[in-house]
Protein backbone atom coordinates (compact mmCIF):
# COMPACT_ATOMS: atom_id res chain seq x y z
CA UNK A 1 0.00 0.00 0.00
CA UNK A 2 3.01 2.76 0.55
CA UNK A 3 3.74 2.85 -3.30
CA UNK A 4 0.80 4.98 -3.47
CA UNK A 5 1.59 8.31 -4.77
CA UNK A 6 -0.05 11.30 -2.74
CA UNK A 7 -0.19 15.23 -4.84
CA UNK A 8 -1.28 18.27 -4.20
CA UNK A 9 -4.56 19.41 -5.74
CA UNK A 10 -5.22 22.75 -3.41
CA UNK A 11 -4.03 25.39 -1.98
CA UNK A 12 -5.34 27.91 0.29
CA UNK A 13 -3.06 30.43 1.70
CA UNK A 14 -3.95 33.65 4.42
CA UNK A 15 -0.35 35.63 5.21
CA UNK A 16 1.16 38.59 6.08
CA UNK A 17 1.95 39.29 2.45
CA UNK A 18 -1.15 38.29 1.08
CA UNK A 19 -4.39 36.93 2.02
CA UNK A 20 -4.55 34.57 -0.83
CA UNK A 21 -2.48 32.50 -2.95
CA UNK A 22 -1.42 34.31 -5.80
CA UNK A 23 -1.06 37.44 -3.75
CA UNK A 24 1.57 35.61 -1.36
CA UNK A 25 3.33 33.68 -3.90
CA UNK A 26 3.71 36.87 -5.87
CA UNK A 27 4.55 39.08 -2.93
CA UNK A 28 7.10 35.96 -2.24
CA UNK A 29 9.12 36.88 -5.79
CA UNK A 30 9.01 40.60 -4.76
CA UNK A 31 10.59 40.65 -1.47
CA UNK A 32 7.90 42.48 0.04
CA UNK A 33 8.13 42.28 3.33
CA UNK A 34 4.57 41.64 6.07
CA UNK A 35 6.32 43.81 9.36
CA UNK A 36 4.90 46.57 10.67
CA UNK A 37 3.69 48.13 13.84
CA UNK A 38 1.44 46.12 16.02
CA UNK A 39 -2.58 46.89 15.29
CA UNK A 40 -4.13 44.36 17.12
CA UNK A 41 -3.59 45.55 20.53
CA UNK A 42 -1.47 49.06 22.48
CA UNK A 43 1.88 47.82 22.22
CA UNK A 44 4.08 50.73 23.44
CA UNK A 45 5.14 49.42 26.62
CA UNK A 46 5.89 45.98 24.83
CA UNK A 47 9.97 45.39 23.95
CA UNK A 48 8.88 44.69 20.67
CA UNK A 49 5.90 46.92 18.90
CA UNK A 50 5.97 45.48 15.44
CA UNK A 51 4.75 41.71 13.83
CA UNK A 52 3.84 40.75 10.53
CA UNK A 53 0.04 40.70 10.82
CA UNK A 54 -2.19 39.38 8.15
CA UNK A 55 -3.51 42.84 6.49
CA UNK A 56 -7.49 44.08 6.44
CA UNK A 57 -8.68 40.74 7.35
CA UNK A 58 -12.97 41.06 8.41
CA UNK A 59 -14.08 37.56 9.21
CA UNK A 60 -17.42 38.84 8.33
CA UNK A 61 -16.44 38.93 4.68
CA UNK A 62 -16.07 35.50 4.48
CA UNK A 63 -17.80 33.89 7.59
CA UNK A 64 -21.60 34.63 8.92
CA UNK A 65 -21.82 36.89 11.84
CA UNK A 66 -22.84 34.43 14.46
CA UNK A 67 -20.50 31.69 13.38
CA UNK A 68 -17.47 33.84 13.52
CA UNK A 69 -18.29 35.02 17.34
CA UNK A 70 -18.02 31.43 18.29
CA UNK A 71 -14.60 31.17 16.83
CA UNK A 72 -10.72 32.54 18.20
CA UNK A 73 -9.08 34.08 15.60
CA UNK A 74 -6.84 31.00 14.21
CA UNK A 75 -9.79 29.11 13.53
CA UNK A 76 -11.14 31.94 11.38
CA UNK A 77 -8.33 32.00 9.88
CA UNK A 78 -8.18 28.28 9.43
CA UNK A 79 -12.25 28.01 7.69
CA UNK A 80 -10.99 30.45 5.48
CA UNK A 81 -7.68 28.81 4.25
CA UNK A 82 -9.66 25.32 3.83
CA UNK A 83 -12.36 27.35 1.56
CA UNK A 84 -9.50 28.67 -0.88
CA UNK A 85 -8.20 25.33 -0.78
CA UNK A 86 -11.06 23.38 -1.85
CA UNK A 87 -12.53 25.83 -3.99
CA UNK A 88 -9.07 25.93 -6.04
CA UNK A 89 -9.10 22.04 -6.20
CA UNK A 90 -12.43 22.31 -7.62
CA UNK A 91 -13.61 19.43 -5.72
CA UNK A 92 -17.16 18.76 -4.99
CA UNK A 93 -17.21 17.58 -1.50
CA UNK A 94 -20.74 15.77 -2.47
CA UNK A 95 -18.83 13.17 -5.06
CA UNK A 96 -16.19 12.21 -2.68
CA UNK A 97 -16.28 9.54 0.03
CA UNK A 98 -16.70 11.44 3.62
CA UNK A 99 -15.05 8.36 5.49
CA UNK A 100 -12.52 8.41 3.00
CA UNK A 101 -11.65 12.43 3.65
CA UNK A 102 -9.98 13.37 6.39
CA UNK A 103 -8.37 16.54 7.85
CA UNK A 104 -5.39 17.00 9.97
CA UNK A 105 -4.59 20.71 11.44
CA UNK A 106 -1.44 22.10 13.09
CA UNK A 107 -1.37 24.90 15.56
CA UNK A 108 1.59 25.08 18.14
CA UNK A 109 -0.23 27.66 20.82
CA UNK A 110 -4.01 27.45 19.74
CA UNK A 111 -6.73 30.22 20.78
CA UNK A 112 -4.14 32.61 23.13
CA UNK A 113 -6.46 35.54 22.10
CA UNK A 114 -9.61 33.74 23.76
CA UNK A 115 -7.55 32.58 26.76
CA UNK A 116 -6.02 36.12 27.54
CA UNK A 117 -9.22 37.62 26.84
CA UNK A 118 -11.52 35.71 29.31
CA UNK A 119 -8.45 35.40 31.89
CA UNK A 120 -8.00 38.98 32.21
CA UNK A 121 -12.25 39.43 32.08
CA UNK A 122 -12.49 37.82 35.19
CA UNK A 123 -9.45 39.04 36.29
CA UNK A 124 -10.62 42.37 36.36
CA UNK A 125 -14.22 41.40 37.54
CA UNK A 126 -15.86 40.83 41.22
CA UNK A 127 -14.56 37.19 41.07
CA UNK A 128 -17.75 35.16 40.59
CA UNK A 129 -16.88 32.48 37.16
CA UNK A 130 -18.74 34.14 34.49
CA UNK A 131 -17.14 32.95 31.54
CA UNK A 132 -18.33 32.16 28.00
CA UNK A 133 -19.88 29.13 27.02
CA UNK A 134 -17.48 29.14 24.28
CA UNK A 135 -14.56 29.71 26.13
CA UNK A 136 -13.48 26.00 25.91
CA UNK A 137 -14.52 25.61 22.13
CA UNK A 138 -12.79 28.41 21.17
CA UNK A 139 -9.39 27.86 22.49
CA UNK A 140 -8.78 24.61 22.26
CA UNK A 141 -6.11 23.50 19.98
CA UNK A 142 -8.13 20.81 18.33
CA UNK A 143 -11.15 22.80 16.89
CA UNK A 144 -9.93 23.99 13.38
CA UNK A 145 -10.11 20.48 12.60
CA UNK A 146 -13.43 19.55 14.15
CA UNK A 147 -15.15 22.82 12.38
CA UNK A 148 -13.35 21.94 8.92
CA UNK A 149 -15.15 18.63 8.70
CA UNK A 150 -18.05 19.78 9.78
CA UNK A 151 -18.42 22.25 7.21
CA UNK A 152 -17.61 19.56 4.57
CA UNK A 153 -18.51 16.18 5.85
CA UNK A 154 -15.50 14.93 6.08
CA UNK A 155 -15.56 11.85 8.35
CA UNK A 156 -12.26 10.21 7.89
CA UNK A 157 -9.54 11.06 10.22
CA UNK A 158 -9.62 14.15 12.00
CA UNK A 159 -7.27 15.73 14.70
CA UNK A 160 -4.40 17.83 15.75
CA UNK A 161 -0.61 18.24 15.62
CA UNK A 162 0.81 20.11 17.97
CA UNK A 163 4.93 20.02 18.09
CA UNK A 164 5.40 23.93 18.36
CA UNK A 165 6.75 25.40 15.16
CA UNK A 166 6.39 22.25 13.16
CA UNK A 167 2.96 21.80 14.35
CA UNK A 168 1.78 21.93 10.79
CA UNK A 169 4.06 20.33 8.89
CA UNK A 170 3.41 17.32 11.38
CA UNK A 171 -0.41 17.73 10.06
CA UNK A 172 1.17 17.56 6.46
CA UNK A 173 3.49 14.80 6.89
CA UNK A 174 0.43 12.35 8.86
CA UNK A 175 -1.94 13.22 5.93
CA UNK A 176 0.64 11.85 3.50
CA UNK A 177 1.29 8.72 5.51
CA UNK A 178 -2.06 8.23 6.23
CA UNK A 179 -2.69 8.17 2.39
CA UNK A 180 0.01 6.03 1.59
CA UNK A 181 -1.06 3.49 3.66
CA UNK A 182 -4.65 4.09 2.37
CA UNK A 183 -6.36 4.48 5.22
CA UNK A 184 -7.87 7.79 3.05
CA UNK A 185 -7.68 9.33 -0.07
CA UNK A 186 -7.81 13.03 0.72
CA UNK A 187 -7.19 15.56 2.87
CA UNK A 188 -7.33 19.07 4.09
CA UNK A 189 -4.02 19.88 5.87
CA UNK A 190 -2.43 22.76 7.08
CA UNK A 191 -2.27 24.62 10.37
CA UNK A 192 -3.16 28.20 11.83
CA UNK A 193 -1.40 30.65 14.30
CA UNK A 194 -2.95 33.98 15.56
CA UNK A 195 -0.47 35.35 18.46
CA UNK A 196 0.25 38.62 17.90
CA UNK A 197 -1.38 39.56 20.96
CA UNK A 198 -0.21 40.47 24.66
CA UNK A 199 0.86 37.47 25.68
CA UNK A 200 2.50 36.42 22.75
CA UNK A 201 4.51 39.26 22.64
CA UNK A 202 5.02 39.66 25.99
CA UNK A 203 6.06 35.99 26.45
CA UNK A 204 8.96 36.19 23.26
CA UNK A 205 10.10 39.05 24.75
CA UNK A 206 10.45 37.55 28.00
CA UNK A 207 12.31 35.03 26.59
CA UNK A 208 14.60 37.63 24.73
CA UNK A 209 13.81 35.66 21.54
CA UNK A 210 11.80 38.35 19.25
CA UNK A 211 13.35 41.10 17.53
CA UNK A 212 13.47 44.53 19.03
CA UNK A 213 14.14 46.66 15.86
CA UNK A 214 11.32 49.10 15.98
CA UNK A 215 12.76 51.53 14.08
CA UNK A 216 12.89 49.77 10.92
CA UNK A 217 10.59 46.74 11.31
CA UNK A 218 10.22 46.15 7.91
CA UNK A 219 14.30 44.99 7.82
CA UNK A 220 13.17 43.07 11.38
CA UNK A 221 13.63 39.81 9.94
CA UNK A 222 16.89 39.15 8.08
CA UNK A 223 17.87 35.25 8.41
CA UNK A 224 22.22 34.83 8.39
CA UNK A 225 22.76 38.48 8.46
CA UNK A 226 25.19 39.29 11.25
CA UNK A 227 22.61 42.11 13.13
CA UNK A 228 19.93 39.69 13.28
CA UNK A 229 18.62 40.06 16.95
CA UNK A 230 15.54 37.67 16.82
CA UNK A 231 12.55 36.58 14.96
CA UNK A 232 9.58 38.79 13.92
CA UNK A 233 5.98 37.34 15.09
CA UNK A 234 3.59 36.59 11.94
CA UNK A 235 0.60 35.39 12.08
CA UNK A 236 -1.95 33.58 9.61
CA UNK A 237 -2.30 29.94 7.87
CA UNK A 238 -2.15 27.89 4.81
CA UNK A 239 -4.13 24.85 3.32
CA UNK A 240 -3.37 21.46 1.15
CA UNK A 241 -5.40 19.48 -0.46
CA UNK A 242 -3.39 16.63 -0.43
CA UNK A 243 -4.94 13.46 -2.66
CA UNK A 244 -4.20 9.95 -3.91
CA UNK A 245 -3.11 9.90 -7.37
CA UNK A 246 -5.37 8.38 -8.97
CA UNK A 247 -7.97 9.35 -7.02
CA UNK A 248 -6.84 13.03 -8.33
CA UNK A 249 -6.57 11.71 -12.19
CA UNK A 250 -9.82 10.34 -12.09
CA UNK A 251 -11.76 13.73 -11.07
CA UNK A 252 -9.60 15.74 -13.74
CA UNK A 253 -7.80 17.96 -10.95
CA UNK A 254 -4.72 19.92 -11.70
CA UNK A 255 -2.33 18.77 -9.53
CA UNK A 256 0.68 21.14 -8.66
CA UNK A 257 3.09 19.04 -7.46
CA UNK A 258 3.93 15.36 -5.55
CA UNK A 259 4.90 14.75 -2.21
CA UNK A 260 7.36 12.46 -2.02
CA UNK A 261 9.72 12.20 1.58
CA UNK A 262 9.30 13.30 5.01
CA UNK A 263 11.60 13.20 8.08
CA UNK A 264 10.63 13.32 11.64
CA UNK A 265 13.62 13.82 14.36
CA UNK A 266 14.30 15.20 17.98
CA UNK A 267 17.08 17.08 18.53
CA UNK A 268 17.43 15.65 22.38
CA UNK A 269 19.40 18.40 23.49
CA UNK A 270 17.48 21.87 24.49
CA UNK A 271 14.03 22.65 25.68
CA UNK A 272 14.53 25.91 22.95
CA UNK A 273 17.90 26.10 21.68
CA UNK A 274 19.54 23.97 18.62
CA UNK A 275 21.30 21.00 18.51
CA UNK A 276 24.65 23.12 17.96
CA UNK A 277 25.81 21.23 14.84
CA UNK A 278 22.48 20.73 13.46
CA UNK A 279 22.65 17.21 14.06
CA UNK A 280 18.66 16.60 14.73
CA UNK A 281 18.24 19.08 10.96
CA UNK A 282 20.73 17.22 9.25
CA UNK A 283 18.99 13.45 10.40
CA UNK A 284 15.57 15.00 9.34
CA UNK A 285 16.52 16.30 6.27
CA UNK A 286 18.27 12.92 5.63
CA UNK A 287 15.09 10.90 5.93
CA UNK A 288 13.03 12.62 3.80
CA UNK A 289 15.44 12.36 1.07
CA UNK A 290 15.78 8.49 1.61
CA UNK A 291 12.11 8.15 1.65
CA UNK A 292 11.84 9.71 -1.62
CA UNK A 293 14.45 7.75 -3.24
CA UNK A 294 16.58 10.11 -4.39
CA UNK A 295 20.66 11.51 -3.71
CA UNK A 296 21.17 14.57 -2.20
CA UNK A 297 22.65 15.85 -5.39
CA UNK A 298 19.04 15.88 -6.92
CA UNK A 299 17.60 18.48 -4.15
CA UNK A 300 17.11 21.95 -6.17
CA UNK A 301 15.79 24.28 -3.02
CA UNK A 302 15.88 24.19 0.54
CA UNK A 303 12.77 26.12 2.11
CA UNK A 304 15.47 26.45 5.63
CA UNK A 305 13.54 26.86 8.94
CA UNK A 306 15.90 30.51 9.10
CA UNK A 307 14.33 32.21 11.85
CA UNK A 308 16.81 34.68 11.98
CA UNK A 309 17.48 33.97 15.47
CA UNK A 310 21.56 34.31 16.49
CA UNK A 311 22.27 30.48 16.65
CA UNK A 312 19.26 28.99 14.75
CA UNK A 313 20.41 29.84 11.58
CA UNK A 314 24.21 28.91 12.38
CA UNK A 315 22.96 25.12 13.34
CA UNK A 316 20.81 24.95 10.35
CA UNK A 317 23.15 25.96 7.58
CA UNK A 318 25.83 23.29 8.90
CA UNK A 319 23.18 21.00 9.27
CA UNK A 320 23.06 21.25 5.37
CA UNK A 321 26.66 20.94 4.72
CA UNK A 322 26.85 18.21 6.54
CA UNK A 323 24.62 16.18 4.83
CA UNK A 324 24.81 17.73 1.33
CA UNK A 325 28.46 17.55 0.86
CA UNK A 326 29.61 19.78 -1.85
CA UNK A 327 26.32 19.85 -3.24
CA UNK A 328 25.57 22.07 -0.64
CA UNK A 329 27.35 24.78 -2.64
CA UNK A 330 24.70 23.65 -6.07
CA UNK A 331 21.56 24.07 -4.57
CA UNK A 332 19.49 27.09 -3.74
CA UNK A 333 18.76 28.34 0.25
CA UNK A 334 16.09 30.66 1.30
CA UNK A 335 13.94 31.52 4.43
CA UNK A 336 10.89 33.41 3.53
CA UNK A 337 10.27 34.12 6.99
CA UNK A 338 12.68 37.13 6.37
CA UNK A 339 9.25 38.38 4.86
CA UNK A 340 6.59 36.66 6.68
CA UNK A 341 7.97 36.95 10.27
CA UNK A 342 8.00 33.20 12.00
CA UNK A 343 4.02 31.95 11.86
CA UNK A 344 4.72 29.56 14.71
CA UNK A 345 2.63 26.65 13.99
CA UNK A 346 1.54 27.63 10.66
CA UNK A 347 4.91 28.27 9.03
CA UNK A 348 5.34 24.89 7.53
CA UNK A 349 2.22 24.71 5.81
CA UNK A 350 2.92 28.14 4.04
CA UNK A 351 6.61 27.31 3.68
CA UNK A 352 5.96 24.13 1.84
CA UNK A 353 3.30 26.41 -0.34
CA UNK A 354 6.48 28.10 -1.05
CA UNK A 355 8.40 25.36 -2.40
CA UNK A 356 5.00 24.05 -4.33
CA UNK A 357 5.63 26.89 -6.09
CA UNK A 358 9.02 27.05 -6.91
CA UNK A 359 8.71 23.48 -8.67
CA UNK A 360 6.05 24.42 -10.57
CA UNK A 361 7.23 28.07 -11.82
CA UNK A 362 10.80 26.93 -11.61
CA UNK A 363 11.83 30.28 -9.44
CA UNK A 364 13.49 30.80 -6.27
CA UNK A 365 12.00 33.02 -3.17
CA UNK A 366 14.74 35.24 -1.60
CA UNK A 367 16.16 36.02 1.46
CA UNK A 368 15.67 39.42 2.05
CA UNK A 369 17.13 42.18 4.23
CA UNK A 370 20.52 41.09 4.13
CA UNK A 371 23.36 43.30 4.54
CA UNK A 372 26.35 42.17 6.45
CA UNK A 373 27.90 38.61 6.16
CA UNK A 374 28.28 36.63 9.45
CA UNK A 375 31.54 34.90 9.85
CA UNK A 376 29.66 32.02 11.41
CA UNK A 377 27.78 31.49 7.98
CA UNK A 378 29.29 30.05 5.36
CA UNK A 379 29.09 32.44 2.18
CA UNK A 380 30.13 30.36 -0.02
CA UNK A 381 26.14 28.79 0.12
CA UNK A 382 23.57 30.14 -2.41
CA UNK A 383 21.20 31.85 0.16
CA UNK A 384 19.53 33.76 -2.43
CA UNK A 385 19.95 36.89 -1.30
CA UNK A 386 17.96 39.63 -2.14
CA UNK A 387 16.29 38.68 -4.86
CA UNK A 388 14.59 35.94 -6.44
CA UNK A 389 16.69 33.61 -9.10
CA UNK A 390 15.21 31.42 -11.80
CA UNK A 391 16.24 28.03 -12.59
CA UNK A 392 14.77 24.42 -12.54
CA UNK A 393 13.48 23.03 -9.51
CA UNK A 394 12.76 19.66 -10.05
CA UNK A 395 12.98 18.61 -6.06
CA UNK A 396 12.12 21.49 -3.37
CA UNK A 397 12.39 20.71 0.66
CA UNK A 398 10.62 22.43 3.41
CA UNK A 399 12.63 22.54 7.42
CA UNK A 400 10.61 23.86 10.45
CA UNK A 401 11.53 22.94 14.05
CA UNK A 402 9.88 23.97 17.20
CA UNK A 403 10.78 24.28 20.56
CA UNK A 404 11.44 20.90 22.15
CA UNK A 405 13.92 20.05 19.95
CA UNK A 406 10.84 18.23 17.50
CA UNK A 407 12.32 18.47 13.88
CA UNK A 408 9.19 17.63 10.34
CA UNK A 409 11.07 17.82 7.13
CA UNK A 410 9.15 17.69 3.47
CA UNK A 411 10.17 16.76 0.34
CA UNK A 412 7.95 17.83 -2.79
CA UNK A 413 8.44 16.85 -6.01
CA UNK A 414 7.99 18.87 -9.97
CA UNK A 415 4.87 16.60 -10.69
CA UNK A 416 4.87 14.65 -13.78
CA UNK A 417 2.58 11.64 -15.02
Amino acid sequence: MNNRRVVVTGIGALTPIGNNLQDYWGNLIKGVSGAGPITHFNAENFKTQFACEVKDFVATDFLERKEARKLDLFSQYALVVAKQAIDDSLLNTKEINPDRSGVIWGSGIGGMQTFFTESVNYGTGNGTPRFNPFFIPKLISDIPAGHISIKYNFRGPNFTTVSACASSTNALIDAFNYIKWNKADIFIAGGSEACVFEPGIGGFNAMMALSTRNNDPKTASRPFDKNRDGFVMGEGSGALILEEYKHAKKRGAKIYAEVVGSGLTADSHHITAPHPEGLGAKNVMKLAVEEAGITTSEVDYINVHGTSTPLGDIAETKAIKHLFGQHAYNLNISSTKSMTGHLLGAAGVIETIACIMAVKNNIIPPTINHETKDPEIDEGLNLTLNKAEERVVNYALSNTFGFGGHNASILVKKYTE
